[in-house]
């Protein structure tokens, strides 16, 4: 395994290593990737044994363009207005698998559907056009863990299972893709992520409904009920901080506290704490407390999708 500045040249490397079926990490405005050519059985088998993920857990696809996705699935009305508005970005669109997709079985978890993303980082587009295939991506780190946003993350979870690391420093957002579901007469959002439901309802003209929950098989990426999770527990609603607790603040003014501390956004910016989310939690587990202590945060805008995976963090064992 090795750790690579993201240049031309490692990109270049990074997509001959993809070609023969080797695992890369890669940056995302989300957070870090472990790709594989989705269109290889073995490579995209490599991905779940390296991360230790089930294997009825389907994978994003992530293509170069609009036209790369239309490919593997149908674009349906409300699937191009999306893409317009949100493509390169992210926003995973579930779709009609075409026949012929050519992404492996395994990788869709056998469904009829295809989970789709054209990301907007730099690095991860460089990748993507230089490879000319379509790359499954699920994040960069130990299945159920907390999501890698640096490069150092991604080391640290899965260390020599991966062949390169390209380092393109912290994700920006930090906080994975929505993942809407556009095969249906509605679209519905299946995990709530760094695109607004506001704002996916502003495109399409009326709200769009989170799924309630998954009976059996996720049909997406990101559905487990239990993910996302330090090994610390995790306390949320917290408006105290008891003994041996690490605290995960928001905001001010904050509750007394003799612990280990991170603050997710001191003036209580939803973007700011979204893109510290990960990063923090790895910080405080890194303190060896035995729970975390996790301040309120508002049910609205990516406060949504905040929550989400603190809840699923919090799950029990």
């Amino acid at each position: 395994m090795t750790i690579a500045e993201a240049t031309s040249e490692t990109v270049a490397r990074a997509a001959r290593l993809l070609r023969r079926g080797g695992l890369v990490a890669f940056p995302t405005e989300t957070v870090y990737g472990l790709g594989a050519d989705a269109t290889d059985g073995r490579a995209v088998a490599a991905i779940f044994e390296a991360k230790g993920r089930p294997r009825f857990n389907p994978l994003i696809a992530h293509v170069a363009g609009v036209e790369a996705a239309a490919e593997l699935g149908e674009l349906t009305g409300a699937a191009c207005a999306l893409a317009r508005s949100f493509w390169p970005g992210p926003l995973t669109l579930v779709l009609a698998k075409r026949p012929g997709c050519g992404i492996a079985e395994l990788a869709t978890a056998g469904l009829d559907t295809v989970a789709v993303r054209v990301p907007a980082h730099p690095v991860a587009r460089s990748l993507l056009r230089a490879t000319g295939l379509p790359v499954a991506a699920p994040s960069a780190n130990r299945s159920g863990h907390v999501s890698a946003t640096t490069a150092a993350h991604v080391e640290a979870d899965l260390g020599a299972r991966v062949a390169l690391i390209l380092d393109g420093g912290p994700a920006p957002l930090g906080l994975e893709s929505t993942v809407v579901d556009v095969t249906g007469a509605a679209p519905v959002v299946l995990r709530p992520g760094a695109v607004a439901r506001e704002a996916l309802a502003r495109v399409l003209g009326h709200p769009i409904e989170v799924a309630c929950g998954v009976g059996g098989a996720p049909a997406s990426p990101g559905m487990l009920a239990r993910h996302y999770a330090p090994a610390a527990r995790l306390r949320l609603d917290a408006r105290e901080v008891r003994e041996g607790e690490a605290l995960l603040a928001f905001g001010s003014p904050l509750p007394a506290h003799r612990g280990p501390a991170v603050n997710l956004s001191r003036s209580g910016d939803l973007l700011e704490a979204a893109a510290n989310l990960f990063a923090a939690l790895r910080t405080l587990d890194a303190t060896g407390a035995e729970a975390i202590a996790a301040m309120p945060i508002p049910e609205q805008g990516l406060g949504e999708a905040i929550n989400d995976r603190l809840r699923r963090a919090a799950r029990p064992r």
